[in-house]
């Protein structure tokens, strides 16, 4: 939209997928410890390493969905919060993601859902961390 500065445009699609990645974050960590569906392998090596994830998880899900809040409303603390959750994102997508590079599990994808899951949860932090981040900055910097 021409005329709209960064600050005056709303940041709906934004706030929306960061809110929803919030919430499916919650749904999976739900399914890993009740269900376990989204479970890839049950190695005990796989197991102690996603066991380490819930706390970091959470404080992700917060910050995004306390983002998603603020930059719909537009107030200037989303972008703030925004940054702390891309920041989040992208440290746990690039954790993940060096895990299963290393462990290669990404041969598993081809035969494996909760694989594909996987791998599409590392594309998804990778790509909404880095909008989050970039977005958020500028939001940051206008006010600045």
């Amino acid at each position: 939209m021409r005329g709209m500065t960064t600050e005056s445009r709303p940041a709906h699609i934004l706030s929306g997928l960061l809110i929803i990645s919030a919430l499916v974050t919650v749904v999976y960590w739900v399914d890993y410890f009740v269900g376990g569906h989204v479970r890839t392998l049950d190695a005990p090596w796989y197991a102690t390493f996603e066991d380490a994830f819930p706390v970091a998880d959470g404080w992700m899900a917060a910050t995004c969905f306390l983002a998603g809040l603020g930059l719909w409303r537009g107030r200037h603390w989303g972008a703030l919060m925004g940054l702390l959750a891309g920041s989040a994102l992208l440290y746990l997508a690039a954790l993940d993601i060096t895990f299963d590079v290393n462990n290669s599990l990404y041969a598993l994808v081809p035969s494996s859902a909760q694989m594909q899951f996987e791998l599409l949860i590392n594309v998804w932090t990778l790509a909404l961390g880095s909008w989050t981040v970039l977005d958020s900055w500028q939001r940051a910097s206008i006010r600045s």
